[in-house]
């Protein structure tokens, strides 16, 4: 039917009532509109109107009479947007729509052609509009992403890639920029440093390096001094905060790092001080990382009774904690107040045992405590080092020190010799120092003769002398020329201490320190007299400390790499006990083809391919996931057991002790 038919001349604009108009079945476009074109759409009706005629024809019946409707052949996303009008009640159902009438065009063709034959806007050009919209006319992102249907995040977005200094958003209209990469430089809006950095930087950059080489000079929210001081209290005195929009920046990245060093030093100061005044130490110290190198010996507290009033205390809310776990030991889900009771009771059950370790009141008032910062943003403390100028040169050493411990009387002092030892020191001075160097080497080669017939004796001195120097440094009180080498794990990798591993190993080394006699002069005895059990777990403790499997760049040590390996396997190493794979131990620190590799050997090469496309700090993230429900180890940290090798566990618990008397 011709548009003269009905009286209206083809081409016309006309004013239609919503209402009247359908969607043709005519209409090339079978997929329907998404939510959220629409809400665009909406939105920017309601803001400008509408910008652009709908296209209509009119509706017949079977036999060619009109019925009063129009269908919508351009436009139907602009109809639908209007019935959402009319849906949140910003409009009437009868709302006149101005469209144009066409019958002499093939509506299924013209609605294919409104849809094809177009361009969108280039990228680059949406975000200078977008910018212009801002900075022209003085509109928040809040109000035009209402006027265009979208979030205002997708606004600050535009908006920020819009302010990307004007070369680099040349580059990317010209096909030498991916969007990624300019989302990279947009995190800053400094335009010489964007510019220096394209112009230095090899073909193709990947987006992560340009956000890495760009961020390298301020510190992420993530890290611990961030944690520590708190983003609020670092933005009150003034620090900026850089904001990445495009990726999960995790807080952003703290610009002034000269501020940031400042409120963390005056806020472990703080905590230094009045550790200080707490606890009586001599001094203590404030620093971001623990002094390896500190030089000094170190105390460590012992067992004490607790008062009566201690005690009844402790009794008093174990018994409550019994009391309450008994009452509710069949609920599934504990009620808040009493969730809340149970932690204050842990929590003073927890203080009152810790009144059972004490330090001597001596080494208190000569010694201090550094107070440092983990690596998981929380103060930790170390406690009970004395500084050389602080000891008593003229006593013995104590434990992990050169120096006396709280009284000479208690400890015995180098005038007070153990029973015999006066006699044989007076015999020395009337001989000359030829022949006291000559018997006393006689007596070492009878001490070696004996010693390698007995031993369990062999262990005694042995042990001894490794305790000696491992917790008396200087005491020079071990006749066995056995040292102990020590390395640094901390110096090696970073945060190690902070590990369970690491603080089950200080646990571990601080019960035995608490057990050494306060008089390097009694260890002997302490040694001599602990049963087998104990004496040898000492022995293992001390031996332990010395293992070093740590592998250098200049490292040329493959016979020692080797033992290593055997050692592990005989010792049973597992290090999944000790060690998982995240983001700051390991997936963070290689390529992303290795975070796939290690996904498609834990898990799957399903799992591996559904990360591919990942940028790589979120793929690190994901594989961190994935891996946690595994037992996956890179080569490095895994025991194998060569093919052929002689089980050395077996060997110790299968085969007879060798000596002279069996030959």
């Amino acid at each position: 039917m011709s548009a003269k038919s009905i009286g209206i001349p083809d081409g016309t604009e006309v004013r239609i009532p919503l209402h009247k108009l359908k969607k043709s079945p005519k209409n090339a476009r079978k997929t329907p509109h998404s939510d959220a074109a629409i809400e665009a759409l909406a939105a920017s009706i309601a803001a400008k109107g509408i910008l652009q005629n709908l296209v209509v024809e009119p509706e017949v019946d079977g036999e060619g009479a009109a019925t009063g409707f129009f269908c919508v052949t351009i436009g139907e996303g602009r109809r639908l947007a209007q019935l959402l009008r009319v849906q949140r009640k910003e409009i009437r159902r009868s709302e006149p729509i101005r469209c144009i009438v066409d019958t002499a065009n093939d509506p299924h063709e013209i609605s294919l052609d409104e849809n094809v034959t177009r361009e969108n806007m280039h990228p680059a050009d949406q975000f200078e509009a977008f910018r212009k919209l801002a900075d022209e006319r003085g509109l928040g992102a809040e109000e035009i992403a209402a006027r265009f249907g979208v979030t205002a995040h997708v606004v600050r977005q535009r908006l920020r890639l819009g302010a990307v200094s004007p070369k680099l958003v040349q580059l990317y209209r010209d096909g030498d920029l991916t969007l990624e990469q300019l989302m990279a430089f947009a995190i800053t809006d400094d335009h010489a440093r964007q510019e220096a950095l394209c112009e230095r930087l090899p073909f193709d950059p990947d987006a992560s390096t340009i956000r890495r080489l760009l961020t390298e000079t301020h510190v992420a929210a993530t890290d611990r001094r961030a944690r520590y001081v708190g983003l609020e209290a670092y933005t009150e005195a003034g620090g900026t905060i850089l904001r990445d929009l495009f990726t999960e920046d995790r807080g952003g990245y703290l610009e002034d790092v000269s501020l940031l060093d400042l409120l963390v030093t005056a806020r472990l100061n703080r905590e230094a001080d009045a550790l200080r005044a707490a606890e009586g130490w001599r001094w203590t110290e404030a620093h971001l990382d623990f002094p390896h190198a500190h030089g000094m010996r170190r105390v460590y507290p012992h067992p004490v009774e607790l008062s009566a009033e201690d005690q009844v205390a402790l009794q008093a809310v174990q018994t409550e904690f019994d009391r309450l776990t008994e009452q509710h030991q069949a609920a599934e889900e504990l009620p808040d107040e009493v969730d809340t009771r149970f932690g204050g009771l842990e929590a003073e059950i927890e203080r009152l045992e810790a009144k059972r370790q004490a330090y001597d009141p001596a080494d208190v008032a000569r010694g201090g405590a550094f107070v440092v910062l983990n690596h998981d943003g929380a103060v930790r403390i170390e406690r009970g080092f004395i500084r050389p100028g602080d000891e008593k040169s003229e006593a013995e050493t104590g434990p992990d020190g050169d120096a006396e411990g709280p009284d000479e009387k208690d400890r015995g002092g180098e005038d007070d010799a153990p029973d015999g030892e006066d006699d044989e020191e007076d015999e020395d001075q009337t001989l000359s120092d030829a022949l006291i160097r000559d018997l006393t080497a006689h007596r070492t080669l009878g001490l070696r003769l004996n010693l390698s017939e007995q031993p369990d004796v062999a262990v005694v001195a042995l042990t001894h002398a490794l305790a000696a120097q491992i917790f008396y440094v200087g005491a020079a009180a071990h006749v066995v020329g056995i040292q102990p080498v020590k390395t640094d794990l901390a110096a090696h990798a970073d945060g190690i201490e902070d590990t369970p591993a690491g603080k089950m190993w200080s646990d571990r080394h601080a019960n035995w320190a608490r057990q050494m006699p306060k008089d390097v002069a009694g260890l002997w005895e302490f040694v001599a007299e602990l049963d087998h059990d104990s004496r040898m777990a000492l022995f293992a403790h001390c031996v332990s400390l010395t293992v070093n499997t740590v592998k250098l760049p200049f490292d040329r040590r493959p016979r020692a790499l080797a033992a290593a390996r055997r050692l592990a396997d005989a010792v049973a190493l597992d290090m999944t006990a000790y060690w998982r794979p995240t983001v700051r131990s390991y997936l963070g620190r290689i390529t992303k083809a290795g975070i796939l590799a290690a996904v498609r050997e834990a898990v799957g090469g399903e799992a591996a391919e559904r990360l591919s496309d990942m940028k790589k700090a979120d793929m690190a993230q994901a594989a961190e996931q994935l891996l946690a429900a595994t037992d996956w180890l890179p080569s490095l940290l895994r025991t194998v057991v060569p093919q052929g090798a002689t089980d050395v566990r077996s060997e110790a618990e299968g085969s007879e002790p060798h000596s002279q008397a069996a030959e």
